[in-house]
């Protein structure tokens, strides 16, 4: 399936990809990434291929079973933040003039997530005491061996295994015991509807908390991360202690923001106080770099 779509808002793909994505691309079009996947509802997998035309148009090719197209090329604009309206992101930096600089600087950055909070899920158990490279390394190996081949322009893609796959996994190189019977555990609340990303995006935060700290091996800094980098909620703020360190240093205060504090502050970023939040994370990690020790709360 092809199809078009323009963006509602700034949104410029080749810099989503510098700072977030790390997509694989087309070697006959290296502007061309393509993404692998899972579709939500674990019928079959997907690849979607996309490229920005010179007027801004997202152009775009859905590759894999075509009773899964559309819903995989909802699932893929949702993982770059484009199924949202992002007419009024630019107000936001409007209203805040630290905002409207950072948005500038990193040309209106979106938020980028994992294809689902399925894949959310599974990166935390499978990244937990070991490095993002050795997550990724794991991830795709997992996908090669154990996920669908997708074939986008003569070239192979894989996916992550679905939850099925998941569930007949036994052992792994570089997983123990205890990472695998907890993938089983996101496997079977990914097929119970627990991981659903527009049910997530609906439930109050702190009931869709609740609901993702019951699975086995996901707490409070983990649950976190799978509702807003994996449903991608828009406008909250979720607590850890990386946006105080990068509201003292943007805003030049004299110490760490307090809860109310922060809230305070972020009022100017609605409705999009996480888009907001995760370009100070950009910032922060880019400029300035993180304290060495420090210490995660999802909540308090």
């Amino acid at each position: 399936m092809q199809f078009e779509f323009m963006p509602k808002g700034p949104f410029d793909l080749a810099n989503q990809n510098q700072y977030f994505g790390g997509w694989l691309t087309l070697g006959s079009d290296p502007a061309t990434i393509v993404m692998a996947f899972p579709v939500e509802g674990w019928k079959g997998s997907a690849a979607l291929a996309l490229r920005q035309a010179a007027d801004g148009r997202i152009v775009g090719e859905v590759s894999g079973p075509p009773e899964l197209a559309e819903k995989a090329r909802s699932q893929g604009l949702a993982c770059l933040s484009l199924d949202v309206d992002g007419e009024g992101w630019p107000d936001v930096g409007r209203r805040d003039a630290v905002m409207g600089q950072l948005q500038e600087q990193y040309a209106y950055l979106r938020p980028v997530l994992f294809h689902s909070p399925y894949e959310a899920a599974a990166a935390f158990i499978i990244g937990h005491r070991i490095s993002v490279k050795q997550r990724q390394v794991i991830m795709g190996r997992m996908a090669e061996q154990l996920g669908d081949e997708l074939v986008v322009g003569g070239q192979s893609f894989y996916a992550f295994p679905g939850p099925q796959a998941l569930l007949l996994l036994r052992s792994y190189p570089g997983l123990n015991e205890q990472k695998v019977e907890r993938l089983h555990g996101v496997a079977l609340a990914a097929l119970e509807g627990w991981l659903d990303r527009d049910e997530l995006r609906a439930m109050p935060v702190e009931a869709a908390l609740s609901r993702l700290e019951s699975i086995a091996g996901i707490g409070p800094f983990f649950a976190s991360g799978i509702l807003y980098r994996g449903a991608g909620l828009v406008d909250g703020i979720p607590q850890e202690d990386v946006t105080p360190y990068a509201i003292q240093n943007a805003y030049h205060l004299t110490e760490s923001p307090d809860r109310v504090q922060l809230e305070s502050i972020a009022q100017g970023w609605q409705p999009f106080r996480m888009w907001a939040n995760v370009l100070l994370h950009v910032w922060v990690r880019s400029e300035i770099g993180l304290p060495r020790r420090r210490s995660f709360s999802a909540r308090k």
